[in-house]
């Protein structure tokens, strides 16, 4: 008896008759085959984990260097607007709420705090300089103790 299934919208082709069909036993798969796929599978992630990894940190590092711009971005538009930078007292959070008595304060000049801690969840260090010339602002990175390297080194402007 032959069986025709059709396939697509291209034709047809020749099925198996119910003396061709494997049986139950035979189909699936073996427990060694199982274990062998399940193997190479292991050995991708241990080769393909340590590179992840390894991006994963200059990532954030990476993400801490343009956080750091785009603080300094809104320190100068807050220089501009009140002729000196935040005091150390005030800090980093002069950039979202106005610090008591400014009175030419027109910010904020970042949206939410959220930006002002590093991507490894410290916040940024600032420091104004001593002749009010500048400030810098720094991470520890990862670690939280200055210097280190890799993902560990400080970032700063």
């Amino acid at each position: 008896m032959q069986v025709f299934h059709r396939i697509g919208l291209t034709g047809y082709k020749r099925g198996r008759t119910e003396s061709e069909r494997p049986h139950d036993s035979e189909a699936g798969f073996t427990l060694v085959e199982l274990l062998v796929v399940l193997a190479i599978i292991a050995l991708i992630a241990t080769l393909v984990a340590p590179q992840v990894l390894r991006y994963l940190g200059s990532a954030r590092t990476s993400a801490a260097k343009a956080q750091i711009k785009n603080i300094e971005s809104a320190l100068e538009l807050y220089y501009v607007d009140n002729a000196k930078y935040p005091s150390n007292d005030e800090g980093l959070k002069a950039l979202v709420t106005a610090p008591p008595g400014e009175t030419h304060w027109n910010g904020p000049y970042l949206k939410t705090t959220s930006g002002l801690t590093d991507p490894w969840g410290k916040p940024y260090i600032y420091e104004l300089k001593a002749d009010a010339s500048g400030v810098v602002i720094r991470s520890l990175g990862r670690d939280g103790n200055p210097d280190g390297a890799g993902e560990d080194q400080d970032v700063a402007n």
